[in-house]
C-alpha cells in the first residue's frame, strides 16, 4: 500500500484506486483485529498511524495544510470502506475531518502548524467537545463559558459523550463567550490542551457498540487560556461548527452504510452455507426476500450519500440532501443488521459473531451527529420555507 496523493488524481478512475486501496486495508489490518478490540474496547493507535502514513486523515483538508485535498465524495468512499472493516475506526477518522476542517479554515498558521501534522498523521488525538447535560441536538442551550481576564480567558464548564475525551491530547471546545448575543455571535471556539491545569477528563463510557472508539467527558474549571487558544473570531463559533455539520452527516451515514453492506455479507454468506430442509436456507423465499431488502436499503443510501457529496463537491446548497442522507443511510443500517441477527437465528445472538456486533454499533449513529429526529427537522423546514 502506498500514500494517497488525491489532488494529482483524475476523475473515476482515480477515485476507485481509492476505494480499492481503503478496501484492502480495511481487509488486512482492520477486519482481522476487530473482533478483539470490540471485545478489549482497546485504543488501535498503530491502526491510527497506519492511516495517517497511508494518508486517511484529512481526506477533504488542502494538500497546502498537510491533507490529502480530495473531494467530499472521495471521504464517504472513504468512511464507507473503513466502517465495513470496524465502524469505531471510520468514527475516528470522522473526527480527524471534523476538527482537522476547522483547523484549517478558521486556524491561524500558528495553530495549523501546531496541531495539524500530528492530527493529520495519526499520532495526535483531538476530541470535539460540543455536547452537555442540557445541550444535545440544542446548541443554544450551552452553559460552558469562556470570559476574558485580560489577554486570556478563563474557561468553566462540563462536556458529556465527548468522543476520545479518555484519550485525546486536545480538544476543540465550544463555549458561550457573549450571553447576551445568544448562540450566533455569542459562541467561540477554542483549542484547549488536554492537560492544562483544571481540565479533568470524566465519565468515561461503557458504550454498546463501537467499543474500540472511546466517550468521556470533560470538566473545566477556571481553566486559564492563552489568547492563541481562540480558533478563528470570537463570537464565529457556533457558525463556524454549521460550516462542518453537513459534511459530518454525509461521514456518519457512510459509516453506517459500510454497516449495513457487512450486514448484508455476512447475512448472505450464512443464507448459502446454512441449510435446513435439505437446503440453503437462502432458496427459501422468506431468507430471500430479506436479502433483497437489505440490498436495497444499502444502494438506496449510497446513492442518497453520493447525491449530497456531490452538491457539497459544487459548492451547491447540501443541507437537506445530506440530512436525507444521514436520516436514510443510518436508519437502514439499523434494519439490516437487525435482518441479519434474524437471518443468523440464534448464533446472530452471540456475542462474537459478526452480526451480533454490527447489531450493536449499527445504533448509535441514529443519534450521534444529528439525531434523526433532527434530520426531520431540518428535511420538514426545509420543504416548508
Amino acid at each position: 500500500m502506498t500514500t494517497i496523493a488525491l489532488a494529482t488524481g483524475s476523475g473515476s478512475d482515480h477515485h476507485d484506486e481509492l476505494t480499492m486501496m481503503v478496501r484492502e486495508f480495511a481487509t488486512k489490518r482492520i477486519r482481522p483485529v476487530t473482533e478483539d478490540l470490540d471485545a478489549t474496547e482497546r485504543f488501535p493507535s498503530e491502526i491510527y498511524e497506519h492511516m495517517g502514513q497511508l494518508g486517511l486523515f484529512g481526506i477533504t483538508i488542502p494538500e497546502t495544510d498537510g491533507g490529502s485535498g480530495g473531494t467530499v465524495t472521495d471521504y464517504v468512499s472513504v468512511m464507507e470502506e473503513l466502517s465495513y472493516g470496524y465502524a469505531s475506526v471510520a468514527d475516528q477518522c470522522g473526527l480527524v475531518e471534523l476538527v482537522g476542517s476547522l483547523l484549517a479554515t478558521f486556524g491561524s498558521e500558528q495553530q495549523k502548524a501546531t496541531y495539524l501534522p500530528g492530527l493529520l498523521a495519526g499520532t495526535t488525538r483531538c476530541s470535539y467537545a460540543l455536547t452537555e447535560p442540557g445541550a444535545g441536538s440544542d446548541l443554544g442551550g450551552l452553559k460552558t463559558t469562556a470570559r476574558k481576564d485580560g489577554n486570556d480567558w478563563i474557561l468553566n464548564g462540563e462536556k458529556i459523550f465527548i468522543h476520545n475525551a479518555p484519550v485525546a491530547d486536545f480538544a476543540m471546545v465550544l463555549a458561550v463567550t457573549d450571553p447576551d448575543k445568544g448562540k450566533r455571535g455569542g459562541m467561540s471556539m477554542f483549542l484547549v490542551e488536554a492537560d492544562l491545569p483544571g481540565v479533568q477528563r470524566a465519565y468515561h463510557e461503557k458504550k454498546m457498540g463501537q467499543k474500540a472508539s472511546p466517550v468521556g467527558g470533560f470538566i473545566f474549571s477556571d481553566v486559564r487560556l492563552p489568547a492563541d487558544a481562540l480558533l478563528g473570531a470570537e463570537g464565529a463559533g457556533f457558525s463556524a461548527v454549521l460550516q462542518v455539520l453537513e459534511k459530518g452527516r454525509l461521514g456518519i451515514g457512510a459509516l453506517a452504510n459500510g454497516i449495513s453492506r457487512a450486514a448484508l455479507d455476512t447475512a448472505r454468506e450464512h443464507a448459502q452455507s446454512r441449510t435446513q430442509f435439505g437446503q440453503p436456507i437462502g432458496q427459501f423465499q422468506a431468507v430471500a426476500f430479506t436479502l433483497a431488502d437489505m440490498a436495497t436499503d444499502y444502494e438506496a443510501a449510497r446513492l442518497l450519500l453520493r447525491r449530497g457529496a456531490e452538491l457539497l463537491d459544487r459548492g451547491e446548497p447540501a443541507g437537506m440532501a445530506c440530512s436525507m442522507a444521514k436520516l436514510f443511510a443510518s436508519e437502514a443500517s439499523i434494519r439490516t443488521t437487525s435482518r441479519a441477527v434474524q437471518i443468523l437465528g440464534g448464533s446472530g445472538y452471540i456475542r462474537g459473531v459478526e452480526a451480533e456486533r454490527l447489531y450493536r454499533d449499527a445504533r448509535i449513529t441514529t443519534i450521534y451527529e444529528g439525531t434523526s429526529e433532527v434530520q426531520r427537522l431540518i428535511i420538514s423546514r426545509s420543504l416548508l420555507r
